[in-house]
């Protein structure tokens, strides 16, 4: 089941979590959200994030020179 979960501190800080998303829709699904409360100030991505058709993406930078 896909949700966005919003999280609000009693200081107002608003978080913004989604749930059952796999690669960049979860972005593309809460921009509307970011659109309307204003400038985002960090992002944490999760490895759902980077998964592609249910497999995991793994980037690996490999140290060519020296």
């Amino acid at each position: 089941m896909k949700q966005i979960v919003i999280d609000i501190t009693e200081d107002g800080e608003v978080k913004i979590e989604t749930r059952g998303f796999t690669g960049k829709s979860c972005v593309e699904e809460s921009r509307f959200l970011k659109e309307l409360l204003g400038k985002e100030l960090a992002r944490q991505l999760t490895t759902a994030y980077y998964q592609v058709d249910g497999k995991t993406c793994v980037k690996k930078h490999l140290p060519l020179c020296g």
